[in-house]
């Protein structure tokens, strides 16, 4: 269910399960897609109001768009060093990497926009931007580390 937008607004149009006055149905009349990403968004505000934390995906950089501590960074690569390491990483088969990738980032970008509104990677919603093709992971943790230190 992560990471894969559903068309649950319309189906909780035609179904009569939405609740205009309140603006959300009760919990229980939501799809599964919609509870786990609401259960994320709280659960993603709370910690963040109590501790610094590193959040990856699940829109957090626009959960947390109104909080002045957000650090919001997109780290990306072409896609030879991706295919590259999704076979070294993730034992991935090299004749299905390419597609596999796109999939995944199809997937992705459909969950961003359909609960953000915007498009997924755009560099504007992003304080820092990495190619993780250029460094080793060491170096971008480093990098990640200094550009907070200097904020």
């Amino acid at each position: 269910m992560d990471e894969k937008a559903t068309n649950s607004l319309l189906y909780s149009l035609s179904m009569g399960m939405y609740s205009f006055g309140s603006g959300f149905p009760a919990m229980g009349d939501l799809p599964v897609n919609d509870k786990l990403y609401l259960l994320q968004h709280k659960i993603i505000k709370e910690i963040a109001e109590k501790e610094n934390c590193v959040i990856v995906g699940r829109c957090a950089d626009y959960v947390l768009r109104d909080n002045p501590k957000r650090v919001s960074i997109f780290i990306y690569a072409n896609m030879e060093y991706r295919k590259e390491q999704s076979i070294k990483k993730h034992g991935i088969d090299p004749a299905h990497a390419e597609h596999i990738i796109n999939k995944t980032d199809k997937n992705r970008a459909n969950y961003y926009s359909f609960y953000s509104g915007q498009k997924w990677g755009q560099t504007e919603n992003f304080d820092l931007c990495i190619d993780s093709s250029k460094l080793d992971e060491d170096k971008i943790v480093d990098l990640i580390a200094e550009y907070i230190n200097m904020r």
